[in-house]
């Protein structure tokens, strides 16, 4: 199993230097659409992970060779599909959904495909064992989060948009690196963690702010299309005499800094 996006406490001291040796990574922001607000799905991570134990966080991890090798098989830039794939395969792994598989499996190739991940099988091998075909296209970028920290290890982290394919099973925890998976919507985690029932990170917080203004994926979709990715890297600044961490005012999101005191409660 990998490390996960998300898992970097990005509360930790910056620097204006720009870190070095970053690991990719992906994550999936999945949606299900309801008769109000769209549902997310999260995972809680096992609160003895050294990144981000007890946070909730969207599935995902870092982007291993086999999913680079796979992406070369796909039009377009490789380092985007090597990241989609990433996202898929995590997604499998960790709750056992298929993004962008067809068709579609039924319960007991999916099993099968969830073992192999499991085992180390690159996803490649175990779609050929299984007699499935991946298509990335349905993931759509959403943003890019480095952080900058001193002395420990980051992640370049894309996140991806993508619909619940209708006829999806439930999704199941992987119960090892994670310990629960819920739906739900935006605005229910961040009212959750402002009340202390659930912890989330400074990355998690301000693209679930952004998430939470969408009545639908298709809002979402054309947001992430009026708004191109550009990597996000959160810097400390003093304003009024209070120290904040801050990102870009002109990627989208509703929220663009907060006092590092208040940040540091994820």
């Amino acid at each position: 199993m990998h490390d996960k996006p998300g898992a970097c406490p990005y509360t930790g001291a910056m620097t204006d230097a720009a870190p070095s040796d970053p690991i990719p990574a992906a994550t999936l922001v999945l949606f299900r659409e309801t008769r109000g607000a769209p549902e997310l799905l999260f995972v809680e991570r096992a609160k003895a992970m050294v990144f981000a134990g007890g946070a909730l966080v969207f599935p995902g991890g870092r982007i291993d060779p086999g999913d680079r090798a796979l992406a070369l098989t796909f039009p377009g830039d490789p380092d985007d599909i090597a990241a989609r794939i990433a996202a898929i395969r995590e997604t499998i792994e960790e709750v056992g959904l298929p993004i962008g598989l067809s068709p579609l499996p039924d319960s007991a190739t999916l099993t099968a495909l969830r073992a192999a991940l499991h085992a180390g099988i690159s996803l490649g091998a175990a779609l050929h064992d299984t007699g499935l075909t991946l298509d990335p296209g349905p993931l759509v970028p959403f943003a890019r989060w480095l952080p900058a920290h001193a002395h420990m290890r980051i992640f370049d982290t894309r996140f991806y948009l993508a619909r619940l394919p209708a006829h999806a099973p439930d999704p199941v925890v992987d119960d090892t690196e994670n310990v629960r998976v819920f739906w739900a919507t935006a605005q229910t985690v961040l009212d959750d963690a402002d009340a202390g029932r659930v912890r989330i990170i400074f990355p998690t917080r301000r693209n679930l702010e952004r998430l939470a203004r969408f009545a639908g994926f298709d809002e979402a979709l054309a947001d992430a299309v009026r708004h191109p990715v550009r990597t996000v890297t959160p810097w400390a600044e003093e304003r009024d005499g209070v120290a904040h961490l801050c990102i870009p005012d002109d990627l989208g999101y509703p929220v663009t800094s907060e006092p590092i005191t208040s940040a540091m409660r994820g």
